[in-house]
């Protein structure tokens, strides 16, 4: 009797980079300076919610939701306008620092950019 052959999920293989990767901590280095980062906004979510860049690099919001959203530091250093559905804002940071913001129309999205140099 000849048991069936089964086929691998292809999904394993990237299941198990991945995972690889977060217990070596290499999914969370910091972008370099001069990278972009893009942080989605959708379902009242900021993804991801926190952020480690290196000075000089452009942070770069996009609203994937179908209701306006906004982006703002809680100590005002960006502030955007009003984001329609598809809608961008980006924001340069050069100095290190801890930039907690969140959603003035919706104040319980909230997300953190943490701004460390390199090394």
């Amino acid at each position: 009797m000849q048991l069936p052959v089964s086929r691998a999920n292809p999904v394993v293989p990237l299941l198990a980079a991945t995972l690889l990767a977060l217990a070596l901590g290499l999914a969370a280095r910091p972008a370099a300076a001069g990278e972009e980062v893009t942080v989605s906004i959708d379902n009242f979510t900021f993804t991801p919610a926190e952020v480690t860049v290196a000075p000089g690099t452009t942070v770069t919001w996009v609203n994937n939701d179908d209701i306006p959203h906004t982006v703002v530091d809680k100590k005002q250093p960006f502030r955007s306008k009003v984001l329609d559905t598809e809608g961008k804002y980006s924001f340069t940071f050069n100095t290190a620092g801890d930039f907690t913001y969140f959603c003035s129309l919706h104040p319980h999205m909230t997300g953190k950019v943490v701004v460390k140099p390199a090394g």
